[in-house]
């Protein structure tokens, strides 16, 4: 089936349809975390107490952000692009869902997204989990095979693979995953164009 025919997408947030912004390097030492540490699996395993001093670290400094967030190129008229042919839109982020709700909100795009298929941290095991995304299909009634997974980081591919979703990688210079993702593209543009074209 050709992109164009695809129904249901799912995108990544921060660094997808947004900017890029988050110092992720500085958010580990501001809260002692290993260099190569995951941040989410990490909090997780921290007692409770500090485990839950640093998440409201976490959720205010990424509340900042998502108050700021600007649109990468093309986001908001692949989103749209999409919306007005009928497909189904979610959202599999490993932020809060409230914040991506603000992030969305900030750019312009909180109508394109029902609330339902907005998954953050809390609502989804963190992606490169696949289980959002068998959520989101079981929420819309299809198999997983009929999503499309767009992202800009490997954990966004590797969890599209996992579920057996078609994999799109945007916004990610050069080619870093080429077994986890379907197709490259280099922004939310080419991404469109390839849609207009008819393939």
């Amino acid at each position: 089936m050709t992109l164009r025919k695809r129904r249901h997408w799912v995108f990544d947030l921060d660094g997808t349809l947004t900017l890029a912004v988050h110092d992720f390097a500085a958010i580990r030492r501001h809260l002692g975390i290993p260099e190569q540490a995951d941040i989410l699996h990490h909090l997780v395993d921290l007692p409770a107490t500090e485990r839950a001093a640093k998440h409201a670290w976490l959720f205010a400094h990424e509340r900042e952000l998502a108050v700021a967030a600007r649109p990468s190129p093309g986001a908001l008229a692949l989103v749209l692009h999409l919306r007005e042919g009928g497909c189904r839109l979610g959202i599999l982020t490993r932020n809060a869902r409230d914040l991506a709700l603000l992030t969305l909100a900030a750019i312009g795009l909180e109508d394109c997204f029902e609330p339902a298929a907005v998954l953050g941290r809390d609502e989804a095991a963190p992606k490169p989990d696949p289980g959002g995304l068998l959520h989101l299909a079981d929420l819309w009634q299809v198999a997983p095979a009929s999503l499309v997974m767009v992202g800009d980081h490997r954990y966004d591919l590797e969890a599209g693979r996992a579920a057996g979703c078609r994999t799109l990688q945007v916004n990610q210079p050069g080619d870093p995953w080429p077994a986890a993702r379907d197709r490259r593209f280099e922004d939310c543009h080419e991404l469109l164009a390839v849609l207009q074209a008819g393939d």
